[in-house]
């Protein structure tokens, strides 16, 4: 039973459901399903694929995400930022418009979702962690502008080519600027007005089918398609016939890297904006490698039905939790209104105008440039700050994958900095306590010349432990002939490996010629264990133990351990 619930959530609670969870329910997933339309066509429009699949997107993942999934709120279906992904890699390899190009795209789906499904089972969701925030929002404002330069084609009405790159993209409009249609870019204007105002003033109503609705209402009287306005067309109608997606080991490969870079992405996506809705409601039910086995699921199952790659999309999932969802049945209902939508609607969209498309898309994207964060960084963090600039310039200047990739590459390169050279500090007691701090932030401290109290704050590894020796030579050098004790603060020490003992054991037999005691104190556990196994406190000496670093002082001043013996079961407390 229990590997029951941990397998299918969906069994935690349907077997409980109430109607009056369904009150809550039901209103969240008519919303959710009404966005869901429209969006699914505009998205689809950026993934260079036919509409129709954009609503087929819209409509399994969903389904079998609330079986699988653990958020009660998370919206999964197409977004923008995958859809543009899927445009940028899958062009590379096939021409849009073709059932070649169509193949690959559900390909990349059943890819995507095996590797997010693998991930899940093997739980290696710690491995999306690699894209860091600075990553991930330099990487998503690059790529919302993108999207929206993409949209001048349809806003404008002209046939401006597709680019990832920003300076092709605007060479592009420059060259297409006397084939404005002035007709299209007010509907694209009167659309964007109209979703600001929704925006401004609060209303909860979804925006997206209000433009949709009258730009439908606006060519079908006046017949603006026939004055230049491009429209949709027919969208086929019916429910998605089961496909088996076009394995070859040629496609596979041609994939490869796309799948694993889009599933780290889209799950990246998806359990921030679940983690969010979670800590704002004060729940718990969210399990990462269990969303990585659900989105999989929604990806792979998916795929079999003509599906591209999906993830939860951040404003249809607020809209579902600020609609009052309660549980994943708000995502069957909505999926049930994007399946009377191709059963019966598809018809009603004929006359959907590509610039209100255009406009939806822009406004929703715009959303995604973060302006805050980058200022914030600058302040504090230039580091990141460089992080997040290199990626958002290397993305809109010669590519998505490029783009991720450098940022990843950066985010290694200072992890690896900043292990390798951790804060070092020489502590010393403030006066009138018996706090011991870094004697360069305090100047009322006392300070002696006999005692060198050293802080690492850091593991100690391979790494880093020659920088831990030179350090520290330069402080005993800098004491002098006077320093007789050298006590190692290891509060902040978390790890220690065998290079690092290698380096400790040899330091302390060349201390002990020289006639200085080293101490140790503030080890935690798993540190303590090491220095237990490996024989190192045969060196140091279980005497030279000491729980903090008043002890240790204590001992130095009185030549005698703790009477009441706590400080040695504490400093040697071990599991070995």
């Amino acid at each position: 039973m229990k590997l029951l619930h941990k397998y299918f959530p969906i069994t935690n609670w349907i077997s409980s459901y109430k109607l009056s969870t369904l009150k809550n329910d039901l209103p969240a997933g008519l919303s959710v399903g009404i966005v869901l339309i429209p969006q699914g066509i505009a998205y689809a429009i950026i993934a260079d694929i036919p509409p129709i699949y954009g609503l087929y997107t819209a409509l399994i993942p969903q389904l079998v995400y609330a079986v699988f999934g653990t958020s009660r709120q998370l919206s999964v279906g197409p977004v923008a930022m995958d859809s543009l992904i899927v445009a940028a890699g899958v062009s590379v390899i096939a021409s849009a418009g073709t059932d070649y190009y169509l193949a690959m795209a559900t390909l990349l789906a059943f890819m995507m979702g095996a590797i997010q499904f693998l991930f899940g089972f093997f739980r290696l969701g710690f491995l999306v962690n690699f894209l860091s925030k600075p990553v991930i929002s330099g990487f998503t404002s690059a790529a919302a502008l993108i999207i929206g330069l993409n949209q001048i084609k349809h806003i404008t009405g002209t046939e401006i080519l597709r680019s990832n790159k920003i300076q092709e993209l605007i060479y592009n409009i420059i060259q297409h600027i006397s084939d404005f249609s002035i007709l299209s870019i007010g509907l694209a204007f009167f659309a964007l007005t109209i979703i600001l105002i929704f925006q401004f003033k609060k209303i909860k109503f979804p925006s997206a089918l209000v433009v949709v609705t009258l730009g439908i209402l606006l060519v079908f009287f006046f017949k603006l398609n026939l004055h230049g306005v491009k429209i949709v067309e027919t969208i086929p109608a019916g429910l998605p016939d089961f496909k088996i997606p076009e394995f070859n080991q040629a496609n596979i490969q041609k994939l490869l890297y796309l799948s694993f870079t889009l599933s780290l992405i889209a799950f990246m996506e998806a359990i921030s904006i679940a983690k969010a809705i979670e800590d704002k409601n004060r729940t718990s039910h969210v399990k990462a490698d269990q969303e990585l086995i659900a989105l999989g699921l929604a990806n792979v199952i998916g795929s079999f039905f003509q599906t591209y790659p999906a993830t939860g999309g951040f404003s249809r999932s607020a809209i579902n939790d600020q609609s009052g969802a309660k549980t994943p049945m708000s995502s069957i209902i909505s999926a049930g209104v994007v399946a009377l939508a191709l059963l019966f609607l598809t018809d009603l969209f004929y006359f959907l105008p590509k610039p209100i498309l255009g406009a939806v898309i822009i406004a929703a994207v715009i959303r995604l440039i973060d302006f805050k964060y980058p200022i914030e960084l600058i302040k504090y963090k230039k580091d990141e700050f460089f992080m997040l600039f290199t990626t958002f310039i290397v993305t809109l200047t010669i590519g998505i994958s490029e783009g991720i990739i450098t940022g990843v590459i950066i985010s290694l390169v200072l992890l690896i900095f900043r292990s390798a050279k951790p804060h070092i500090a020489e502590c010393v007691q403030v006066e009138g306590t018996n706090q011991f701090r870094n004697k360069s932030r305090f100047e009322n401290t006392k300070e002696r010349e006999d005692v060198l109290i050293f802080r690492f704050d850091g593991q100690l590894y391979f790494a880093n432990c020659q920088y831990f020796k030179q350090q520290l030579r330069i402080m005993i050098n800098a004491k002098g002939d006077q320093l007789k004790h050298i006590i190692l603060n290891a509060e902040c020490i978390n790890h220690i490996d065998s290079s690092a003992i290698k380096i400790l054991q040899q330091l302390i037999l060349d201390l002990k010629e020289d006639n200085i005691n080293f101490i140790i104190s503030g080890t935690i556990g798993p540190v303590r264990d090491t220095l237990f196994k490996s024989k190192l406190i045969e060196v140091v000496g279980k005497n030279m133990m000491f729980s903090n670093v008043e002890k240790a002082i204590y001992y130095i001043d009185n030549q005698i351990n703790m009477s009441d013996n706590t400080n040695n079961k504490i400093a040697t407390q071990t599991n070995k």
